[in-house]
């Protein structure tokens, strides 16, 4: 697919401390592409870089076709960014709020009436557009947030952490506008989150830790090369199942009265299982997840 962002050894220093070293990604054009890693990481930076709100050290960057630093202007029309903390007037409407933003973009009266309609619709608040942005519920502002960022029509979202702080329904009925631009408008989105199953629903994932790529690949990828399948088992009788597990040096944690068996691979578990079926009460085979994965990259939670 074609590459839609391209970073090549970027650099960024604050003093003694190198916030980015050195990193190399891409991005291909029309996917989600999850850009994860702890506090301190360095993505905020790299981010910023990107959207042309800081400048970089030492690298190379090219946005759909453009150098960074050759014209920032042109590379700011391709881009919307959603940031952590809304930028709306909390004492404007939505529509309001969208007319004033809007009029930065030197568009005529018609055309922005036409993309403010058109953001609405994609991001499902064309019903409340009257209410001031101060009152809406934090889905609704963040709705409200991205439809900011749609009115230039851009090719690529940044979305920084923008389900943080929401509950479970509304982080769904935002998760599906930012599916609807992907799938259905060609948007690439470019985002990063503390919540690993919205990592896992990426096309591709870069974590970052202390400057510095760590681990890339797609969700499955980074799960099958650095998190374990679990084997649960709750026995009939535990003396004979530990009896079985230390003789074949398989390692494993007991948690009440089930033990979890880390695989090597999922199929070990079916040896594991006629071994031992006649001391079996239950068992489960749990796949590994993107959050063990991240733990065993960089040996901390995302949320650190």
């Amino acid at each position: 697919m074609e590459k839609i962002i391209n970073v090549t050894n970027l650099q960024k220093s604050y003093g003694n401390v190198k916030a980015v070293n050195g990193i190399d990604f891409y991005v291909e054009k029309g996917s989600l592409f999850a850009f994860l890693g702890p506090n301190g990481a360095g993505k905020t930076t790299t981010i910023n870089i990107l959207s042309t709100l800081l400048s970089k050290d030492v690298g190379d960057v090219n946005i759909d076709g453009i150098n960074l630093g050759e014209s920032e202007d042109a590379i700011r029309n391709l881009i919307g960014i959603v940031f952590q903390e809304g930028v709306l007037d909390p004492l404007l409407s939505i529509k309001e709020n969208l007319e004033t933003r809007g009029s930065f973009y030197k568009m005529s009266k018609e055309v922005l009436k036409e993309r403010i309609k058109l953001a609405l619709e994609v991001t499902g608040i064309a019903n409340i557009s009257s209410r001031k942005y101060g009152t809406l519920s934090g889905g609704q502002k963040r709705r409200a947030d991205i439809a900011r960022a749609l009115l230039h029509s851009p090719k690529i979202l940044f979305l920084d952490e923008p389900t943080t702080g929401l509950d479970p329904q509304t982080r769904k009925n935002v998760w599906n506008t930012i599916i609807h631009l992907q799938k259905e408008e060609n948007m690439t989105i470019f985002l990063t989150t503390h919540y690993m199953e919205e990592a896992d629903k990426a096309d591709y994932v870069v974590v970052i830790d202390n400057g510095e790529i760590a681990a890339k690949g797609t969700p499955s990828y980074l799960k099958d090369n650095y998190s374990n399948d679990l084997l649960e088992i709750k026995p009939i009788n535990e003396e004979k199942l530990i009896n079985y597990l230390t003789l074949n040096n398989l390692d494993y944690r007991k948690q009440s009265d089930v033990y979890s068996i880390k695989l090597n691979n999922t199929i070990e578990s079916i040896n594991i299982i006629n071994n031992n079926k006649d001391n079996i009460a239950s068992f489960q085979v749990l796949n590994g997840t993107l959050d063990d994965a991240f733990i065993n990259i960089t040996g901390k939670e995302i949320r650190e």
